[in-house]
């Protein structure tokens, strides 16, 4: 064996150890300038992170505000539930996603395991409802109708419900007094999005994550007053998540209330007497068509014509609000937003819009006068009138002679309105006029009327309504010239003909469509909410006001108190005298004209009614029922698409209306004691020291308390008075007659379609 020395080995040694001690040392290098990194150049910052590890926050849902009638009456409010929840974030620790959990869940509450997976999946554009659109970390509510049988269940077995809770928490409740439903009115809730959270987070009112907001109705247009502000409380923990004391704490702050100037009796009258219209229009024969009336939709708007503030506002088909509350199921908002549905979601009486038919005659006689034509002059109401090689017939081919502008509203004569609009249309110059040469009176009026806008009423997504001006005329045909000049054919069907002028000269105003545009039918539009607005002017003396619902914002404690006061929107485009006689002439549509075969034994002398009658031809579908009308105190509107004429459809649910606003029974006495609201709400309800409102109740059902009323008198013998010698149980008389077999003699212009 051979020995090697050991002075051969020294020099590698000690190269090794100088390489490890170099190593060493810059390793102890870098982890020294790394720790000085960490505490001393960024020292302040980590130790705030590191503090914020240790707060923990617990969110105190504020309570919302109740919405609440002119009397107090609780429209939405809120009560205790035991709400059960699940927590996504627990549920997606477990290996099937929380399945097995849910399933079992769903047993203990009696429902569908697969709803109860749709509602804690997240809403996003390929996932339809129910699904949940609020922060996936918050928790998500299965249910807020638990007993306490299955809450004591899920709670005893938390081992076998891993992220589900069952908690009594503050839910929305909309209690419907009196059986008022008011749906479309009050709106609905959901969670706050993260998108909403982002968008708010720097606003005056952020939203916190357990948030429920306004989806529409005054849940949407007061969300901010109605919502509050959460309470937060900040705990310290450990890094076991043990708490070893309080940071600090910010109270809830609960929201304030809404005082409305609903009347939830009158609302109650408002929904049945539509209802009830609408169900009493499917009775009836339509000879157009060969079928029943459909009656499909409708709406009732009453205003107090002094203020513009509503009183009631009714939209069918409707729903229960409640099925919002604590998410709703598959099957309820298939049954909300289905093809076959109807749409109950939509607020018709803002959102609905369609031809107003005769009842825009207002509109055309202030127009005529603007164009220097005589209210008192004498204008032909022939049988027919002859325009462009086109023949426009009157009703029934009824010839009155030469009438005035009063006379012409009260039998609505439609050739009046024809003579005057074409006069007018070939004093602009006919279909080609110079340039700046129109006066366009007609079109002129209607915007001063405010019509072709939004009233500005405080409900969210109201539509504009149109007026087909020469304007809006060019826009719509260079929107739809393509479409036309393809499908249209000269000697075609009817709608391929009209297709066919119309890409011609769409964007021209016709001698036809103006005819046609002076009895409200063509391309003009109008809402239920705008009608109110116009008629509640004529009544008030011209004063068109912003309509709306909130009267008060009343906070929480009754210390603070903003009262919402009527707004002044413009003045009609009329003189006084104008005014006056116009509302003498729609008095006599309700004693003599149109409506006086709904109205009769009506106690005029006491409290006088005003009306017109409209219906409107749409095509492809029945006419539609329109019937404006005004006493000194209120404006009742009423419309129902697919139902027929004017009064014959909605003239009994109007004077019902009124008879029990003013108590007015089946014989024609007035019983103050019986009267709901003779006179409008004035002041506020009474707020008590601790912040609560007095509210009465209200008992039974108010719309069938008056029906009750009136059917009593009617037994005990009374007759109605009569009113130009016709008696209270009359069929038809010839006013009525007309406007009940008013039909589509008007062709020959151009499309009526709306």
């Amino acid at each position: 064996m051979t020995n090697i020395p050991e002075t051969g080995r020294t020099p590698r040694v000690q190269t090794r150890l100088v390489v490890i001690q170099i190593l060493v040392l810059s390793l102890l290098g870098t982890l020294g300038g790394r720790l000085w990194y960490l505490q001393i150049r960024e020292g302040a910052h980590y130790q705030k992170e590191a503090s914020g590890n240790h707060v923990q926050q617990v969110v105190e849902p504020a309570p919302r505000g109740s919405i609440l009638d002119a009397r107090g009456v609780p429209l939405a409010d809120n009560e205790t539930r035991l709400v059960v929840s699940a927590s996504r974030t627990e549920l997606l620790k477990q290996k099937d996603d929380g399945k097995a959990v849910l399933t079992k869940l769903a047993g203990v509450l009696g429902m569908d395991p697969k709803e109860v997976m749709q509602k804690v999946r997240l809403c996003d554009a390929e996932t339809p409802q129910p699904c949940w659109n609020g922060s996936p970390y918050q928790p998500i509510p299965i249910t807020d109708e638990a007993s306490p049988k299955q809450a004591l269940q899920i709670r005893e077995r938390a081992e076998d419900f891993p992220g589900i809770t069952a908690e009594p928490e503050a839910v929305r409740r909309y209690p419907g007094p009196g059986k008022s439903n008011t749906a479309q009115v009050l709106g609905y809730l959901s969670p706050v999005t993260d998108e909403e959270i982002q968008q708010a987070k720097d606003t005056d009112s952020p939203y916190l994550r357990s948030d429920m907001v306004g989806r529409s109705g005054l849940e949407r247009q007061y969300d901010k007053e109605l919502r509050g502000k959460a309470g937060v409380t900040r705990y310290e923990v450990d890094n076991l998540g043990r708490v070893i004391g309080q940071a600090e704490s910010d109270p809830a702050e609960p929201g304030s209330n809404l005082v409305t100037s609903l009347d939830a009796r009158v609302q109650r009258v408002a929904e049945y007497e539509l209802d009830k219209a609408m169900k009493a229009a499917r009775q009836q024969y339509d000879h157009i068509t060969g079928t029943n009336y459909k009656a499909d939709s409708g709406a009732v708007v009453v205003m107090e014509a002094r203020t513009g503030r509503v009183v009631a506002m009714a939209s069918a088909p409707t729903y229960d609000p409640n099925v919002w509350v604590g998410g709703i199921s598959a099957k309820d908002y298939a049954e909300l937003t289905g093809k076959n549905s109807d749409y109950p979601l939509l607020n018709r009486a803002i959102q609905g819009q369609s031809a107003p038919g005769s009842t825009f005659k207002v509109v055309s006689t202030a127009a005529a006068v603007q164009a220097g034509y005589d209210f008192n002059g004498k204008y032909p109401c022939t049988s027919s009138y002859t325009a462009g090689g086109h023949t426009f017939m009157n009703f029934e081919g009824e010839n009155f002679g030469d009438i005035t502008l009063g006379r012409a509203l009260e039998v609505s004569c439609d050739t009046v309105f024809y003579y005057l609009a074409d006069s007018e249309w070939k004093k602009d110059g006919g279909i080609n006029p110079k340039p700046g040469q129109p006066k366009d009176w007609f079109f002129k009026t209607a915007h001063q009327f405010g019509l072709g806008q939004k009233t500005g009423i405080d409900l969210p997504n109201e539509v504009t309504g149109r007026v087909p001006d020469r304007e809006w005329k060019q826009r719509y045909w260079e929107a739809n010239k393509d479409a036309w000049c393809k499908s249209g054919k000269k000697d075609g069907s009817y709608v391929e003909k009209i297709a066919y002028e119309n890409c011609l000269e769409g964007n021209k105003m016709r001698e036809g469509d103006a005819i046609n545009y002076s009895i409200g039918q063509g391309d003009t539009l109008l809402t239920p909410i705008q009608e109110a607005v116009i008629y509640s002017a004529i009544s008030n003396g011209g004063t068109m006001y912003v309509p709306t619902i909130g009267k008060a914002i009343v906070s929480a404690d009754g210390k603070h108190v903003t009262e919402i006061k009527p707004k002044v929107r413009g003045k009609l485009p009329i003189s006084k005298s104008t005014r006056d006689m116009m509302d003498e002439a729609l008095a006599g549509v309700a004693t003599r004209g149109t409506a006086a075969w709904k109205f009769a034994g009506w106690p005029q002398d006491k409290i006088p009614l005003h009306a017109k009658t409209g219906t409107a031809e749409v095509y492809g579908k029945q006419t539609t029922s329109w019937l404006a009308s005004y006493s000194k105190d209120y404006t009742v509107i009423m419309t129902i698409s697919q139902a027929g004429t004017g009064s014959g459809a909605s003239g009994e649910a109007v004077r019902k209306i009124y008879s029990a606003l003013y108590g007015v029974q089946a014989d024609g006495s007035i019983d103050t004691k019986k009267a709901l609201l003779p006179t409008p709400q004035k002041g506020l309800p009474k707020i008590h020291t601790d912040g609560t409102i007095a509210s009465p109740k209200i008992p039974g059902d108010p719309a069938k308390d008056v029906e009750k009323a009136q059917q009593q008198a009617t037994e005990e013998g009374d007759t109605a008075p009569d009113d130009g010698g016709t008696p209270a149980t009359t069929t038809e008389p010839s006013a009525g007659n007309r406007d009940t077999r008013r039909r589509a003699r008007r062709r020959g212009s151009r499309r009526t379609t709306a």
